[in-house]
């Protein structure tokens, strides 16, 4: 093996390394280390996902054999849960056509033992350039996303295709509920890519009347209607060189989806009593949180331009699914509104947080700043108390239970649905269950459930338990 050594794609860019050799997850360690790297080691993949879990890193190097899932089984696992993360698996000469088959499914690539230790430094490095603008690393650039405040795993994924997106000139389609950040990310993707010195344009194709969101839109010359008293230049020249987000484009008017399409393909634009095009260089993010699938079905939105718009799609997470954003969200939005009303609001009391992550939040991240906007406004104490939140909040809490609840309630329901499956008839539930029927009767004892009243005519008898098994376990 050569120990050359070579500087980093980024400083101490994350990585999590996955063996069950602890010698060779040492080495990799250290050499890593020398890099420059910060490396996570891990002997298995069940530990690699647990750590996924709490941090996400810019790269997985993993051993293709491990003990329970194997590497190819917990690439598929990072692969589902995060699209963008590159893998390289390291590989015995024995499992290198299964490493050949994972490669053409999306691993980065591998590498046979005994590994190159220069090679490997040029395979993350190059693994790495791929994902390089979105490491979220102290010494890295982050002001492009700045003002999106997050520490989720789901968000990070989020960020790092954004990030790559901008360095492209492809429009965007962004799907998310109301209040997800669509044109908060919209901005970030402007400021991430080459026309960041350019004006971001933001129209809500909702929000205006037909009648004017064409001469919004495209601009009008003098006298082209009534009210038309001087030229008036439109959205679509007024971003010229930068962005124009469509929010709401899916209600957009059928006859103004016409003209936008013929906009998007000739790349110019024909004020309204106009007889020339006038050349524009715009990059298009559209937004909506309507299904545009349905409304192509139903004919309330044009196909065509569909596939114009939705070069790449990035869809927005709902705030319950980034749950342990709330906190941080609302302690920042605290300390903004604080500043904005004179308040010294130093945080919220250890209820009222609780209160705020446990909440629904059907109007996601806006709803959430309306709401500490609200309590900021009325609190005269430096913590914020539950009191308030409460007041503010005015919609049910989620259930969270203990583990213990949550396992007992889930057995509870997986016993109900197999005695529903086979009408009460504690043999053939058992046997789909892989357990003997008299450990299978124990259950049913602990959740107290009567298998005779499952039967279809809602009486029968109990079985006699049963030692023997009815299936292999």
């Amino acid at each position: 093996m050569k120990a050359a050594m070579s500087t980093p794609i980024a400083p101490r860019a994350r990585l999590l390394v996955v063996d069950d050799d602890a010698d060779m997850l040492r080495l990799l360690s250290m050499r890593l280390g020398a890099a420059g790297y910060h490396v996570t080691a891990v002997g298995s993949a069940e530990a690699a996902l647990a750590q996924l879990a709490i941090e996400r890193p810019q790269l997985v190097l993993s051993d293709v054999r491990l003990p329970g899932r194997d590497g190819l089984a917990l690439f598929d696992e990072v692969r589902a849960r995060h699209p963008s993360l590159p893998v390289i698996l390291l590989t015995a000469h024995g499992t290198i056509p299964d490493a050949v088959e994972a490669t053409s499914r999306g691993v980065f690539t591998y590498l046979t033992k005994p590994y190159d230790a220069k090679e490997l430094l040029e395979k993350i490095a190059q693994a790495l350039a791929l994902t390089a603008p979105s490491l979220p690393t102290k010494h890295a650039d982050e002001t492009w996303r700045s003002d999106i405040v997050s520490r989720s795993n789901r968000m990070a994924d989020l960020l790092a295709e954004a990030r790559m997106v901008a360095q492209s000139d492809a429009s965007v389609l962004l799907r998310g509920d109301s209040g997800t950040g669509k044109e908060m990310l919209a901005r970030a993707i402007h400021k991430a890519s080459a026309r960041a010195g350019k004006p971001f344009v933001a129209v809500n194709c909702g929000a205006i009347p037909e009648a004017l969101l064409e001469s919004e839109l495209f601009g009008h010359v003098k006298g082209a209607f009534t009210d038309a008293v001087a030229n008036h230049k439109g959205l679509f020249q007024a971003a010229d060189g930068g962005t124009l987000l469509l929010d709401e484009i899916g209600d957009m008017p059928p006859a103004l989806q016409v003209k936008l399409l013929r906009v998007l393909q000739e790349r110019a634009v024909r004020p309204l009593g106009s007889s020339q095009s006038v050349p524009v260089d715009v990059r298009i993010i559209s937004a909506t949180h309507r299904d545009l699938e349905a409304a192509m079905a139903e004919g309330q939105f044009r196909e065509d331009l569909y596939y114009r718009l939705n070069v790449v799609t990035l869809t927005l997470p709902t705030l319950a699914e980034r749950r342990e954003d709330i906190p941080l969200l609302a302690n920042h939005f605290l300390a903004k509104l604080s500043a904005k009303y004179g308040k010294r609001s130093s945080g919220f009391a250890p209820e009222a947080l609780k209160a705020l992550t446990m909440a629904t939040w059907p109007g996601n991240v806006r709803q959430l700043y309306n709401v500490v906007e609200q309590v900021c406004a009325l609190t005269t104490t430096p913590l914020v108390p539950l009191a308030l939140v409460q007041r503010a909040l005015r919609t049910p809490s989620v259930e969270v239970l203990s583990f213990a609840e949550a396992r007992h309630r889930f057995e509870r329901e997986y016993l109900v649905d197999l005695l529903k499956m086979t009408d009460g008839v504690v043999a053939d539930a058992a046997r789909l269950a892989q357990r003997n029927r008299t450990e299978f009767y124990r259950l049913l004892q602990k959740h107290a459930l009567t298998p005779g009243l499952f039967k279809s005519d809602g009486a029968g008898l109990p079985e006699a338990p049963d030692e023997g098994p009815v299936a292999d376990s």
